[in-house]
């Protein structure tokens, strides 16, 4: 069974203990307040990403990423 890390409300900064804290995991889900595409892209380079926008995300977020996943 994969192992998933869920994050949150990072509004464009991603804590450097995330590494830490997801290393044993197998993708991560960002369930949205992503802030800035900088944390997308970082966590994505590290592990599969699914991700959904937040409230407070803009345009650029909102074209990248969908509301709510399948």
């Amino acid at each position: 069974m994969p192992r998933i890390g869920l994050l949150s409300d990072t509004h464009g900064w991603l804590d450097p203990r995330v590494k830490e804290h997801f290393k044993d995991c197998d993708e991560i889900w960002h369930a949205g307040d992503i802030g800035n595409l900088q944390v997308t892209d970082q966590l994505a380079k590290w592990k599969p990403l699914r991700a959904v926008w937040g409230n407070v995300d803009d345009s650029s977020i909102r074209r990248d990423f969908p509301e709510r996943l399948a």
